[in-house]
């Protein structure tokens, strides 16, 4: 059988997943088996946590990507797209003709279709905006179901059914496969969508702005007449790609239908209150953990699309007011002295900006460092290069190492750390590149102070940085109590790029 593209087999019992520890599919394996598939399922080098996710669900992980994986006769084959055409088990499945198709198909075929999809999409706020949906959802009894490239704190899972009418998605702009390039969230079916952005990103697989916003026009042509996009208007590319739909908009931002304002920030909790408005009418009064400017407008986002679907101000001021966060967005890994060291995903020099301002305002201006870590496709090309240097400028101290594992980008294409450490001192701001993680730990646990805010920004594990800053910090404090002082043995490099 050839590549699904028209329904499901029938009789559907045994699904075996390519690419299985992935965030997006090892979660969706759990709600496969919670929906009483049988799940096989192939990797690479499977570590925990999802390999123990896995394994707690009963699901055993086989190794590489083997033609002998397919000896079961899966009835269905999902193919992630970190699998390529030319892996041994991916021309298995042509060969014995193996029904397959990608996950997001799947997702729109076995959940989506019989359900009220909010799909939130954009360039950055993605992830945050969606895990509030779900909680808002969630903690108020709507049971959701749900995928997020996250995992939500307070909740034990990343996707799940539901038994509620509502499934909330992530809209991954990301292409869905070898065999198809379109972004993953054409396959969603939305009847409600949120667009929080639209700005250039993933250079290895869009060209330039124009091709990401060729992408982005396609959300609005998947609602129903009766569907609803909530759009942040304000934003000149997202008014662009969304054009004239048929169906409603609800626009959001400053000075459009849908607005909010700070109201407070509680420093000491880690909270914020704010206000929403519609029309120019308070719409409710809200308080949650997620704190700064963008965080207001993507929970104003969330109000609009939860309104849409009939919960009432307070229901939404109830489950925000419950969420817990998301792991990896603002993230408190651990407070020793006093000092906080955050965990971000923060990569994009928008998302890197708009953090530090976040943080800034959440921990009352207290001294804030910034550590970030060029891992991405995109950041580890000097595509943003200019970008980063006005990045930073909530931060008072600044740690950059050199991109890892560049040799397949052309030297001209490759992001320059010494280059952004020396324009980041033109702007007047303490920076230092440093290459090595262990020296990174050293020097940063023996500078920081009683009251600093350590943030490490990364789309990666930065390989355990956080918890050896955390260690050192433990080791430092412990053996220096009362006496907090650096004693000068690690101290900061000088103010040379």
């Amino acid at each position: 059988m050839p590549l699904i593209t028209d329904g499901l087999p029938e009789n559907l019992e045994h699904i075996h997943i390519m690419g299985i520890c992935g965030t997006a599919m090892g979660s969706v394996a759990g709600m496969l088996k919670d929906a009483g598939y049988r799940i096989t399922g192939s990797d690479t080098g499977a570590y925990p946590p999802m390999s123990d996710y896995l394994e707690g669900l009963g699901i055993s992980i086989m190794e590489g990507f083997k033609a002998s994986n397919l000896d079961s006769q899966p009835d269905l084959v999902i193919v992630g797209n970190v699998i390529r055409a030319v892996y041994e088990e991916a021309q298995a499945v042509v060969e014995r003709d193996l029904p397959y198709c990608s996950m997001p198909y799947l997702l729109g075929e076995l959940f989506l279709k019989k359900a009220r999809s909010i799909v939130v999409a954009g360039t950055h706020g993605k992830t945050t905006t969606t895990s509030l949906a779900i909680g808002a959802l969630a903690h108020t009894g709507y049971d959701p179901g749900y995928l997020v490239g996250g995992v939500l704190l307070g909740l034990d899972r990343s996707a799940r059914a539901g038994a509620g009418k509502i499934f909330v998605i992530e809209g991954d702009e990301y292409d869905t496969a070898f065999f198809d390039k379109q972004p993953k969230f054409v396959h969603y079916q939305p009847t409600t969508a949120i667009l929080t952005s639209v700005e250039f990103d993933h250079a290895d697989i869009y060209r330039d702005l124009d091709h990401v916003k060729e992408n982005f026009r396609r959300l609005p042509t998947l609602l129903p007449p009766d569907g609803c996009i909530v759009a942040r208007w304000d934003h000149e590319h997202v008014r662009d790609v969304i054009g004239e739909p048929e169906c409603e908009i609800r626009t959001y931002g400053p000075g459009q239908s849908w607005e909010g304002r700070i109201v407070s920030v509680n420093p000491d909790e880690g909270t914020m209150t704010f206000e929403v408005t519609h029309d120019g009418r308070v719409f409710g009064n809200f308080t949650s953990i997620m704190v700064g400017e963008h965080n207001l407008w993507n929970q104003v986002a969330v109000v609009a699309a939860l309104d849409r679907e009939g919960l009432s101000a307070e229901e939404i001021a109830t489950g925000l007011a419950k969420f817990q966060g998301i792991k990896r967005r603002q993230e408190v890994r651990g407070v020793v002295a006093n000092i906080a060291v955050i965990d971000d995903f923060a990569h994009h020099p928008t998302a890197v900006r708009l953090t530090l301002e976040a943080l800034k305002l959440r921990f009352g201006g207290r001294r804030l460092w910034a550590i970030f870590e060029p891992r991405s496709n995109t950041s580890r090309r000097n595509v943003f290069q200019q970008e980063y240097a006005r990045a930073f400028d909530a931060a008072d101290e600044v740690v950059i190492p050199s991109p890892k594992n560049v040799e397949r980008i052309p030297e001209a294409e490759r992001f320059d750390s010494r280059a952004l450490v020396g324009a980041l001192l033109d702007r007047g701001l303490e920076a230092h590149q440093i290459d090595e993680v262990d020296e990174i730990a050293a020097v940063i646990s023996a500078n920081a102070m009683p009251y600093d805010v350590i943030a490490v920004l990364s789309n990666g594990s930065f390989d355990g940085l956080h918890d050896k800053i955390l260690e050192r910090l433990r080791l430092r404090f412990d053996a220096q109590q009362p006496d907090v002082s650096n004693d000068g043995s690690n101290e900061m490099p000088t103010r040379s790029a």
